[in-house]
C-alpha cells in the first residue's frame, strides 16, 4: 500500500501541466513554508532567510539562515528539470482540411509520439498580453493559462485504412500529430481568439504564446494493491516534488556537528528534455549566478564563492530506467532495476551521468542515514545513452555530481508509471543529501 504522503504528489503532478505551472505550484509550497521571492534585478537582501527565485520554467530556491555558511561549509544542490516531452502549439497554428478545424504543432523533445494518439487534451502555458496603462514598463505581462477541459485530440487512422499498422506505426510529425479541435472552415486567428477569452481580455491583446497540449487524466494510484503511480509527467516532475519536499524538511540546521551547516539550494529548470542550452535552462547562468550572489549577499568574494564550490556537492535527480517485463533483454543483466526498490545511481563511462566512485559513495551514505534501499544503474553496453542536467553543472560549476532517480516505465510517453513507495524513499535521501 503506498505511502500517504504520495497523495500529496498526486496533486503537485496534477497542478503541473506545463513548466511554468511547475513553478507557480512550487512557488505557493515554498511561500507557504516561510520562504519569500527575490528577484534577479533587484539587490538582494544580506540577512540569511529562506528565498527563491523565478527565470521562466525554472527555479531556485535555498536557505542561509541558522548557522549556515556556504564559504566554511559549501552548498547542497540538488537539481531537477521542469519539462516533460509533448506537443507544444505553432506561432500560427490554425489549420484545417476536409471540414476539420485543426492546430499545427510541434514536438517538443524526444517524445513517444504514439503515446499522445486518441486522447483528450487541454492546453497550458504562458500567454503575452499588451499591457494597458501608462506608456511606461514593459509592453506586455506574461500570464498563465490552463484549460482542463477536452479542447483537442490526435485523432489514430483506423486499422481498416492501415491494415499493416500493427506490424509497426509510422508517424510523421508533421503530417500525422495535428490535433483535431473543432469543425468548420480553416480560422485565421481563431487559436488567439480563443486564449483571449480564456484569459478575459481583447484577442488584439494576444501577442505571443507557449503553450502546450497536456494529457487530462489524473494522476493515480494503480495495480490490485495500488502499489503503482500512473501519471503525465513523472519525468521529472517527481524529482521536482522530491526535491522541494526534501528542502522542506531540511530546514532545521543540523547537518555535519562538527561546523556551520552548508547552505541546501533546490534548483528546477526547463529546458532539460531539449539539451539545457536556453537563457533559463541548466547550462545557463542561473545557478552560477544564484550561488555567487548568496556568498556576495553573506559579505564573501569571488575568491569565497570559488572556495564555496569547492566544498559543494550537487545530487541530479531525473527519472531511472525500470526493467521493463516485456522487453527485459533492452536491460543490462547484471543490473535489474525494480520500481519500489529505491533511489536509482546512474552510472556511465561516457559521462553521460556525472556520477563517479566519489560521489556514488556520497549519496549512498545519504541512503544509508535515511534508511532506504538503493539501486545502481547502466545501460546495456551495445545501446546508446541518454543525459541529465548532471554533467552540465558537474562542467559549468565543477561541482562533484551524482545522477540519480526514481525507476519508471513509459519513460517520455504522454502516462508513465512507477512505483508509489519510491516517492517518499527518495525525499528521505535527498533530505540528507542536503543536510551533510
Amino acid at each position: 500500500m503506498a505511502d500517504p504522503d504520495v497523495r500529496d504528489l498526486l496533486a503537485y503532478l496534477d497542478a503541473s501541466p506545463s513548466p511554468y505551472h511547475a513553478v507557480a505550484t512550487t512557488a505557493d509550497l515554498l511561500v507557504a513554508a516561510g520562504f519569500t521571492e527575490v528577484h534577479e534585478h533587484d539587490a538582494w537582501p544580506t540577512s540569511g532567510g529562506r528565498r527563491f527565485l523565478r527565470r521562466g520554467g525554472s527555479l531556485v530556491a535555498w536557505v542561509d539562515e541558522g548557522g549556515r555558511d556556504a564559504v566554511r561549509a559549501g552548498f547542497r544542490v540538488v537539481g531537477a528539470h521542469t519539462d516533460s516531452p509533448n506537443l507544444r502549439v505553432k506561432p500560427r497554428p490554425d489549420a484545417g482540411r476536409a471540414g476539420w478545424r485543426q492546430l499545427g504543432v510541434e514536438v517538443y523533445g524526444g517524445a513517444l509520439l504514439n503515446s499522445w494518439l486518441d486522447r483528450d487534451l487541454g492546453l497550458s502555458g504562458r500567454v503575452a498580453v499588451r499591457r494597458r496603462g501608462p506608456d511606461t514598463g514593459p509592453a506586455s505581462e506574461l500570464r498563465l493559462v490552463r484549460v482542463d477541459r477536452p479542447v483537442a485530440r490526435v485523432p489514430q487512422l483506423a486499422i481498416h485504412l492501415d491494415r499493416g499498422v500493427n506490424d509497426g506505426l509510422t508517424l510523421n510529425a508533421q503530417s500525422h500529430l495535428s490535433p483535431v479541435w473543432g469543425l468548420g472552415a480553416l480560422d485565421p486567428g481563431g487559436f488567439g481568439r480563443f486564449l483571449a477569452d480564456e484569459l478575459g481580455v481583447e484577442s488584439h491583446d494576444v501577442l505571443a504564446w507557449d503553450v502546450m497540449l497536456h494529457d487530462l487524466t489524473p494522476a493515480t494510484l494503480l495495480g490490485a494493491d495500488r502499489e503503482l503511480l500512473a501519471s503525465a509527467r513523472i519525468d521529472n516532475l517527481l524529482s521536482c516534488w522530491a526535491a522541494t519536499r526534501a528542502l522542506l524538511g531540511s530546514l532545521a540546521p543540523g547537518g555535519t556537528g562538527t561546523g556551520p551547516d552548508p547552505v541546501p539550494v533546490v534548483g528546477l529548470f526547463d529546458h532539460e528534455e531539449i539539451g539545457s542550452e536556453s537563457a533559463s535552462g541548466a547550462a545557463s547562468t542561473l545557478l552560477a549566478t544564484t550561488l555567487e550572489r548568496i556568498v556576495h549577499a553573506a559579505g564573501g568574494d569571488r575568491d569565497g564563492f570559488h572556495r564555496a564550490l569547492a566544498r559543494s556537492w550537487c545530487v541530479s535527480a531525473d527519472g531511472a530506467h525500470a526493467t521493463h517485463p516485456n522487453y527485459a533483454e533492452r536491460h543490462e543483466p547484471n543490473h535489474h532495476i525494480a520500481v519500489n526498490g529505491g533511489p536509482v545511481i546512474k552510472r556511465n563511462a561516457n559521462v553521460r551521468y556525472a556520477t563517479d566512485a566519489d560521489t556514488e559513495a556520497r549519496f549512498v551514505s545519504a541512503c544509508e542515514r535515511a534508511g532506504v534501499p538503493y539501486q545502481q544503474f547502466v545501460v546495456r553496453t551495445d545501446l546508446g545513452c541518454g543525459s541529465t542536467i548532471g554533467p552540465v553543472t558537474a562542467a559549468r560549476l565543477g561541482l562533484a555530481t551524482v545522477d540519480v532517480g526514481v525507476a519508471q516505465l513509459s519513460m517520455h510517453s504522454a502516462r508513465e508509471l512507477c512505483g508509489a513507495d519510491d516517492p517518499t524513499r527518495f525525499v528521505a535521501a535527498l533530505a540528507v543529501a542536503l543536510r551533510t
